[in-house]
Order: structure tokens, then C-alpha cells, then sequence
């Protein structure tokens, strides 16, 4: 199967629209979750206004907000590295395969 110029070019731009997208979600992910460690840290307390809550306990649902970030992070790492991912390429195949043998298994069945 050839494929001609304008398809290939369509798909490395689709793919590098993915990668910019995954890197920009990693320098969010760093940014927004470095600044509320500090936050949680104590370290940019003194920057809040006086009526902002500064006791620790305050801020504990942050570490949730982190975990629940890596795992989004995770998957959406998975998606974009999909095609390096050897696991992911057999599981296709098998799938292919099994779908294939069950249509042949029909059209036998009706032979």
C-alpha cells in the first residue's frame, strides 16, 4: 500500500499536533501541581492574602488532585505512544485475528 504525499504529510502533522499536546499536559501538569506543593508546603504563604486559610490540613485534598493528574497523565501517555507500545500492536492483531476467524466461522456455519 503506497501512500501518496498529501496523506502522509496529514498524518505527521496529526501526529505532531498529539505530541505538542502531550508536552504542553506535562508543563501544565508541572506548573499547576508544583505551585500547589508549595502552596501545601507552606513555602507561598506569606504571598496569600490574610483572609486565605493557611493551616496545613487545608490543603491535604491536594495530594489526591496529583494522583488523580499522573493517572490522566498515564493514559494520555499511553494514547500518544500507542504505536511504540509493542503490547498494544499484538493485542491489535490478536483482536483482528479473532474477529476475522469468528466471520469465517459464521460463513462456514451457513455453507
Amino acid at each position: 500500500m503506497r501512500l501518496d504525499n498529501k496523506t502522509t504529510r496529514e498524518r505527521a502533522e496529526k501526529r505532531v499536533e498529539e505530541l505538542k499536546g502531550y508536552y504542553r499536559h506535562i508543563l501544565i501538569f508541572v506548573v499547576v501541581n508544583g505551585i500547589l506543593l508549595l502552596l501545601k508546603t507552606g513555602v507561598l504563604t506569606a504571598l496569600l492574602p490574610e483572609a486565605f486559610p493557611k493551616e496545613s490540613y487545608y490543603y491535604d485534598w491536594i495530594n489526591t488532585n496529583v494522583l488523580l493528574w499522573v493517572l490522566i497523565l498515564l493514559f494520555h501517555t499511553l494514547f500518544v505512544f500507542r504505536n511504540k507500545i509493542s503490547f498494544f500492536k499484538k493485542w491489535e492483531e490478536r483482536q483482528i485475528q479473532k474477529y476475522m476467524d469468528e466471520d469465517r466461522e459464521k460463513v462456514d456455519k451457513y455453507k
